[in-house]
């Protein structure tokens, strides 16, 4: 384990689970629907499930070879919302708007608007003209009236800016995302993969002006890269951040089906290039022979260890889980039953090897 002086220590309330039933709707077919967990997202009000389920597999094939057209896509959706999932995670630039689009319509069918928290992304360039892309005041302001046209809703529930922008003032962007809020188009903002230290100025500069606070970070965070371990967890905690992070099967490396020579079982793994730059490592494939071990002897998957790991970790709030198999959103949803004890987690971090910084850019 990372030697991180006192992330540990006094935070495990900050995110303490609430129990309630699932939103029944008719299901597609019998099966047995479990209790979702729920929490508060850091320190506000808001409700979510433990899980979010991340929109980016869903949209045009033609963005990406492994993406689920609308129409395999939808049963993903129904399935989440009977389990009791309520966090829908989002962005822009997935399949260049039409995730948005697919997401928007899915929701609006399998469940109530106010029942559902809706999150989407701004940063990445939606064209390669210009200001479409960034953090600028006149990018955010259309970019937030583009998502709410194809999500087909008045308002988001968190709008993210999708990385940190070092060619625009801070103070041009909080102001921006501020006056989003204010016009009722986001009920709360977050951030995503960045340095701490950009984190915390935004944080700063945001409470010097009095202007809408960061309430999430969806940093980078799994089995095999701990390294927001080191700043950015214990800056969240510190702050009543909470923590949603993405990739935490490592886009799948940590379902143990992957082989040294960069090969796998599905589609994404073979073609996935970005997984291939951040992941494989002879360390990594060390971590994932425990995670399968253990997996073995608790009678569970790989997958649904490495996501119970994320889950028991101090200040995560809720991972994002991407599913491209109906059964992988399953043991999703029973893999937030398990928990691992002081043992089991060390026997899974032990092997950790530091990584250099991936996922910020």
């Amino acid at each position: 384990m990372l030697a991180v002086s006192g992330f540990d220590v006094g935070i495990v309330g900050l995110n303490s689970p609430i129990t309630a039933s699932p939103r029944h709707r008719e299901p597609s077919r019998p099966s047995k629907i479990p209790s979702m967990k729920f929490t508060r997202l850091g320190n506000t009000g808001l409700t979510v499930s433990r899980l979010c389920l991340g929109c980016m597999t869903y949209g045009s094939s033609s963005w990406r070879p492994w993406i689920l057209e609308e129409e395999q896509a939808r049963p993903f959706f129904q399935r989440a919302v009977e389990a009791g999932i309520n966090f829908f995670d989002t962005a822009d630039m997935y399949s260049l708007g039409v995730s948005e689009e697919v997401t928007g319509r899915a929701l609006r069918d399998f469940a109530k608007r106010e029942e559902v928290v809706i999150a989407t992304k701004v940063f990445f360039p939606m064209t390669q003209g210009p200001n479409m892309g960034g953090l600028s005041r006149k990018h955010i302001m259309s970019a937030i009236d583009a998502s709410l046209r194809r999500l087909g809703t008045d308002y988001v529930d968190l709008y993210q800016i999708h990385r940190f922008d070092p060619a625009t003032r801070i103070e041009e962007t909080l102001e921006a995302l501020h006056d989003v809020v204010k016009a009722g188009k986001a009920r709360y903002i977050g951030a995503s993969s960045m340095y701490a230290w950009q984190f915390a100025k935004m944080l700063a500069a945001s409470d010097a002006h009095g202007w809408t606070r960061f309430v999430s970070m969806q940093p980078h965070y799994n089995l095999i890269y701990r390294e927001e371990e080191r700043e950015m967890l214990p800056l969240c905690v510190d702050q009543g951040v909470g923590v949603i992070p993405w990739s935490p099967l490592a886009r799948g490396f940590l379902a143990g089906n992957r082989t040294r020579d960069k090969q796998g079982a599905t589609s994404r793994s073979v073609t996935d290039d970005y997984a291939h730059q951040m992941y494989y490592a002879a360390s990594d494939f060390t971590i994932v022979d425990r995670v399968v071990e253990l997996a073995g002897k608790r009678g569970v998957t790989p997958a649904q260890i490495a996501l119970a790991w994320v889950l028991n970790r101090p200040g995560v709030t809720a991972p994002i889980v991407g599913a491209s198999k109906l059964e992988q959103l399953e043991q999703s949803i029973a893999a937030v039953e398990i928990v691992l004890d002081a043992a089991e987690m060390s026997f899974l971090e032990e092997p950790y090897v530091p990584h250099r910084v991936l996922g910020h850019h």
